[in-house]
């Protein structure tokens, strides 16, 4: 770690600065140094990566990287707080960073427009002290730890949706990791994600701000960081429990040797099989072009339409269908009218959501009502696949 390195000076701006920090025993200047030897790696730059990315600027931690590919939409402003209209269409790790700055124009920011995969994480992740993981999504949580523990990083993890929280710090080297507690990703229908659960706005706040407070623990060398411990928090009770976690000892992670843990791209399975037939977002193009007869179907939630749709699509949210299909099974017969009244049974009608999960779920709904299943197709990775090759 840097601190095992000689620390870094601080200048008589630096010194004013953190004048708070210095006065603290248990901090002091020894701690404020480490800071600025310290490096933090964030990955994602959204909800929880906001406050977390502001909080570490301004405590003085010296060096940051910003994993994000995406771009701010009008729909990120209710809880990612680093962004704002000025921003809107620009790259978040280009807004967060130009934020940061303006806490602390020393920090050293390094962006990174990509999204983690297995071909960088190794690569980005080896180059700094201490991982922080705001993303939501299990295929990337999951990838975060595996790469984490081959690399021996502490990686400070926290989750939010609808109005809970959770925040842990796994580092194998001293207490358990992600898949200790959960081997194998969840199926889709038990992993719902913000966009389809919603989120109180000020959550991530919280659960961002003691991911920054975990992070500056590590650099530091203060408390008790927060390893074989997870913190549950209840915004609706304003409630906070620790729960106790145990390093499991054959753990398809961390229980082997790290030159044995081979990072892959876990899928996020269906708990049924999946219907229909799949389309890349270069088919679908070749089918727009040809003028064909087919209906797209767009089954993502109403706030999501705001930041863009596939033209032409037909808009109606996976939990509307759900609820006609529903209703239909109770009658014992097909729909003559509403919802699903509106999606012809003789065309073709590809369906999607923004990554893929929803609509393959939305298409076993409609099988379920009877909809033939050779005429369903779901978008491959949804519309952030559509959406990155038409910037490409």
């Amino acid at each position: 770690m840097a601190a095992e390195m000689p620390l870094p000076e601080l200048t008589e701006a630096e010194l004013r600065r953190f004048g708070r920090h210095l006065i603290l025993p248990e901090f002091g200047l020894e701690g404020q140094r480490r800071l600025k030897a310290g490096s933090v790696l964030l990955i994602g730059a959204g909800g929880l990566g906001c406050p977390t990315a502001l909080y570490l600027a301004a405590a003085g931690v010296g060096r940051i990287g910003l994993v994000d590919a995406d771009v701010v939409e009008e729909t990120n402003l209710q809880r990612q707080i680093a962004h704002g209209h000025s921003t809107l269409g620009r790259a978040k790790t280009e807004s967060a960073a130009a934020r940061m700055r303006d806490l602390n124009p020393d920090v050293v920011i390094e962006r990174h427009d990509v999204f983690l995969s297995v071909d960088n994480a190794l690569d980005l992740i080896a180059r700094y002290d201490v991982v922080i993981d705001g993303t939501d999504n299990f295929p990337t949580r999951y990838l975060v730890n595996d790469a984490c523990t081959k690399l021996g990083k502490p990686n400070v993890f926290g989750g939010v949706l609808r109005f809970d929280g959770q925040l842990s710090v796994f580092d194998a080297r001293r207490g358990p990791c992600y898949r200790c507690l959960f081997p194998e990703p969840p199926p889709v229908e038990l992993a719902p994600n913000c966009s389809e659960a919603g989120v109180l706005g000020v959550l991530p706040g919280v659960i961002g701000a003691l991911q920054a407070t975990e992070a500056v623990k590590l650099l530091s060398g203060i408390g008790t960081p927060m390893i074989g411990r997870m913190l549950v928090y209840d915004g609706l009770d304003l409630s906070f429990s620790t729960v106790e976690l145990a390093k499991a000892p054959n753990c398809p992670c961390c229980s082997k040797p790290s030159s044995e843990i081979v990072l892959r791209t876990e899928q996020m399975v269906c708990a049924a099989p999946p219907v229909g037939q799949t389309l890349s977002p270069a088919e679908l193009r070749a089918r727009l072009e040809a003028d064909d007869t087919m209906l797209i179907l767009d089954v993502r939630n109403p706030d999501e339409w705001l930041g863009g749709t596939i033209p032409g699509a037909l808009r109606i949210a996976k939990p509307e269908i759900e609820q006609a299909v529903q209703s239909v099974l109770r009658d014992g017969g097909k729909a003559e009218g509403g919802v699903l009244g509106t999606l012809p049974r003789d065309r073709d009608i590809i369906v999607y959501c923004q990554s893929g999960m929803r609509s393959s779920a939305a298409i076993r709904s409609l099988v379920s009502a009877g909809y033939d299943p050779a005429h369903l197709f779901n978008l491959e990775r949804g519309f952030s696949a559509w959406r990155k090759e038409a910037e490409q």
